[in-house]
């Protein structure tokens, strides 16, 4: 009751009679802003509800005590001496103002001062409205943090790298001295596979584990940035030499030989990235970016999981990919393609076990184009599956030559596209051509990267069981360079596994090599799988893996790719000199 009164007793001084008693002292409570009314010597009198929930305190608390019970120390003396002298002057000041809760929190608030005066024009009351602003900084700083970061990674966005790529570089701009700076553009190679395979949201726990990687790298004056899908970008401020640029690349290069995992599943992700040093490859954001875009196109060109300086040899024809894309459709419509066909050799026996084919284009536009440029290009335009059918085609009437020759127990290995595979229609196009060219499953092997297996799904099991029930041997292709896993080559009915060039290559210099090759070979006998060393080049390679069970030997030293009829001709020579038939 005493609280009521003393309500009342305000309302009057105020002036306020006129309106009912009960209306002013509604509205009093009721309102959603703070209201703390005090004396003349700025007592505090009263305050409302709102008051009370903002603030943390009671009236009883604050009765007869002065408005600094909640400052906050956030503001210096001479801001509260300006603010009363404003008051004194015009009888009202506004403004955001920081003071303390009860709880002790900091917080803010907007913040109208009145001075009452009766009729005279003599100060009687102060009043004070306030209106709580947390909620609002709260929304204000996730806006500005979600227009200038990435909201998957965190890192900054392509929007606030520009801006931050614009002030350095007027900075650099006004200096007396040369400074340089390098731009990493980073892309990670194959992850539409992994998105297609494995999902986007395992592809987005891969990007948030990239990026912490990456950023761990990152001095605080550089930029790291999430330019947008997988590409991200990294400015490297005032270096003295491009080599630092380097060294830091081969840094992101080795961050990324430990696997990701990922549900209790290892995933290798390997990144390719082009570098552009400031200012002897632009001046400007955007002339920096492209020809460190340009640079890493060329390292994906060039095998990926490596780095590249951009050069002004990579200022080629532009129009390429158009050209690319316009001629590759006309090459599957008009069947511009032909297969190469590589023997593979048993290694106790010495005789041909079977042969892989290998897709040719020669353009009559763009010349002779690399597998590599056009299935890439084709498995980004979605024309892999025309190409893939295609290329079943082809090795069907490759098959038919054999037949016809005399040689109708040599298996051809056709390698299939990962984006084929997965497409509901697979195993019935396969089929269909099967059908088409009158040819039987058992003819033919499929290869499949551990790419292709590497989702555990349903799916793919059923479709790798009902291949094998059709017939077809199945072989996994470059094995130890992807998504390597025990657990897939367990699940799957494979008979042959391939080990990937990149280890038979040193594998008579380096013991690692020789150590991995040997651990896979002795893994594969125990899962009663075949083993093919690909890439195989010389002799010494040779009688090392025959040392060490290996069971199939492909690659030049026994032979390159060769076209059918030559195909023949060396099988005939084989037979003749190595096992001495006619």
């Amino acid at each position: 009751m005493s609280e009521l009164k003393s309500n009342r007793s305000i309302m009057q001084e105020l002036a306020l009679s006129q309106f009912p008693k009960e209306l002013i002292e509604r509205v009093f409570e009721n309102i959603a802003e703070g209201i703390m009314i005090t004396d003349r010597y700025r007592r505090i009198l009263s305050i409302n509800v709102a008051f009370e929930f903002v603030t943390g305190f009671k009236l009883e608390e604050v009765q007869g005590e002065k408005p600094s019970i909640l400052q906050s120390g956030v503001h210096d003396r001479a801001f509260y001496i300006d603010m009363w002298k404003q008051i004194g002057k015009t009888g009202i000041w506004q403004g955001e103002i920081w003071n303390r809760r009860k709880t002790g929190e900091l917080y803010p608030e907007w913040l109208t001062i009145l001075a009452i005066k009766d009729e005279a024009g003599k100060i009687t009351n102060y009043c004070g409205i306030f209106t709580d602003l947390s909620e609002r900084k709260i929304v204000e700083d996730e806006l500005e943090k979600r227009s200038l970061h990435d909201s998957l990674t965190e890192v900054c966005n392509r929007f606030a790298y520009i801006e931050r790529m614009k002030a350095l570089l007027e900075v650099t701009e006004n200096q007396m001295t040369p400074i340089q700076h390098a731009v990493l553009f980073i892309d990670l190679d194959r992850f539409k596979q992994v998105n297609d395979m494995l999902g986007h949201a395992i592809g987005d726990q891969l990007l948030i584990e990239v990026s912490k990687r990456v950023k761990a790298l990152v001095k605080n004056k550089d930029i790291l940035a999430r330019f947008g899908g997988d590409e991200f970008v990294i400015t490297l401020a005032n270096i003295q030499h491009p080599r630092e640029a380097a060294k830091f690349a081969e840094q992101v290069l080795r961050v990324f030989e430990a696997p990701i995992k990922v549900h209790d599943q290892d995933v290798y992700i390997s990144t390719s990235m082009g570098i552009s040093i400031y200012p002897a490859d632009g001046t400007t954001t955007e002339q920096l970016l492209n020809r460190a875009d340009r640079a890493m196109s060329f390292s994906k060109d060039n095998g990926r999981n490596c780095y590249s300086f951009y050069f002004d040899e990579l200022e080629t024809d532009s129009n390429r990919v158009l050209t690319l894309d316009s001629e590759l459709r006309k090459a599957i419509e008009n069947r511009e393609f032909t297969l190469a066909y590589q023997p593979k050799i048993s290694t106790e026996k010495n005789e041909i076990v079977g042969i892989e084919a290998l897709v040719r284009w020669n353009s009559e536009k763009l010349g002779f184009v690399s597998p590599a440029e056009f299935i890439e290009h084709a498995e980004e335009s979605g024309l892999i599956i025309p190409l893939s059918e295609l290329i079943f085609e082809l090795a069907c009437e490759g098959y038919h030559q054999l037949v016809s020759a005399g040689y109708p127990n040599v298996p051809i290995a056709v390698n299939v596209s990962s984006i084929h595979f997965q497409q509901q229609s697979f195993l019935d196009s396969v089929q269909t051509i099967l059908e088409r060219n009158n040819t039987s499953a058992q003819s033919f092997e499929i290869e499949v990267t551990e790419r292709t297996v590497m989702n555990s799904a349903q799916e793919t099991v059923s479709k790798l069981v009902k291949l094998r029930q059709l017939g077809f041997k199945l072989s996994i292709d470059d094995f130890g360079t992807g998504y390597s896993s025990l657990s897939y080559l367990v699940r799957f009915p494979l008979d042959v596994l391939k080990i990937d060039r990149s280890f038979i290559q040193h594998i008579c210099s380096l013991d690692d090599k020789q150590a991995i090759v040997d651990a896979i070979i002795q893994m594969a006998h125990r899962l009663k799988m075949k083993v093919v060393a690909e890439g195989v080049e010389t002799s010494q390679q040779v009688e090392l893996l025959k040392s060490m069970g290996c069971d199939y030997i492909q690659g030049y030293y026994y032979s390159k790719p060769l076209p059918m009829e030559e195909l023949i001709d060396f099988i005939h020579f084989w037979e003749v000199e190595y096992q001495g038939r006619i």
